[in-house]
């Protein structure tokens, strides 16, 4: 079997993601965690988001997800998105609490950035490029999504949540929801439009933040859920891409470009 650091150097996806490996490695799982940086988001929030990831991947709770699987082994790449979406850790496999350890002390070191507007296509299309030129394959491939609004820039949500579907990949959300009053690109039920016009695949879940102490433990029960497979079944038993994710007709999933165009029109 290859050593961890031999796996670890196949990582070569800089940016916008180029494999430069010609065999792909077996893993259990291909996770992107794409977390939202956004201005509508404060810089409290931004390291509270930042550090609930860093204490995730210290916990053994982590660990022991990843031994589930049948070959112990998951690959994990960690994504900042508004408008745009940027690379900020390559992908790295995690197998033991020292991989593990390794990716969290990495994250931790980043330096915290901001990015205008929040577009969830433009990061659910370059998470799908971040995966199709992976050097890993899996027979579960997720993009796990955080954010405290709705999409406002690009193609409208469900267009890209369907096409990220039809590929077999899930996509997960975390909806973020501190805020006590609202503003111009915000919504009260950021989870419904998460729920309806964001997530989608076979066991897609999405959870909500309402307060600040939920931050670590929020994050970490919604890894290992992913990790484990607990509730995001194993595309490998199902043939993709013959069913989009449906939403309810009832839902505005335009909301956010309605939001955004109003402000814009003042």
């Amino acid at each position: 079997m290859k050593s961890r650091w031999t796996l670890l150097a196949a990582s070569y996806l800089i940016g916008a993601g180029t494999a430069v490996t010609q065999d792909a490695v077996a893993v259990d799982l291909q996770l992107v965690l794409a977390v939202d940086v956004s201005y509508s988001i404060g810089l409290d929030e931004l390291r509270l988001q930042r550090a609930g990831y860093v204490e995730a991947f210290l916990r053994p709770e982590i660990i022991s997800a990843v031994r589930t699987g049948p070959l112990g082994r998951i690959a994990v790449t960690y994504v900042e998105w508004g408008g745009k979406a940027v690379q900020v850790l390559p992908w790295t496999v995690i197998e033991d609490s020292e991989s593990a350890a390794h990716f969290a002390e990495a994250l931790r070191r980043q330096p915290v950035r901001r990015i205008s507007f929040t577009s969830i296509s433009n990061v659910l299309a370059f998470a799908r490029r971040l995966i199709r030129t992976s050097p890993y394959r899996a027979g579960r491939r997720v993009i796990d999504v955080s954010g405290d609004g709705p999409n406002n820039a690009g193609v409208p949500a469900p267009v890209a949540r369907n096409n990220t579907v039809a590929q077999g990949i899930v996509i997960d959300g975390l909806a973020i929801m501190l805020k006590s009053a609202p503003d111009s690109a915000s919504i009260p039920d950021l989870d419904a439009y998460y729920k309806e016009c964001v997530i989608g695949g076979e066991g897609a879940f999405v959870m909500k933040v309402s307060e600040a102490s939920q931050f670590s433990a929020a994050i970490l029960a919604k890894l290992t859920a992913e990790i484990s497979g607990l509730k995001v079944s194993d595309m490998r038993q199902h043939r993709p891409g013959l069913r989009p994710a449906a939403y309810a007709q009832s839902y505005n999933c335009f909301i956010g470009e309605e939001l955004q165009e109003r402000s814009i029109g003042r």
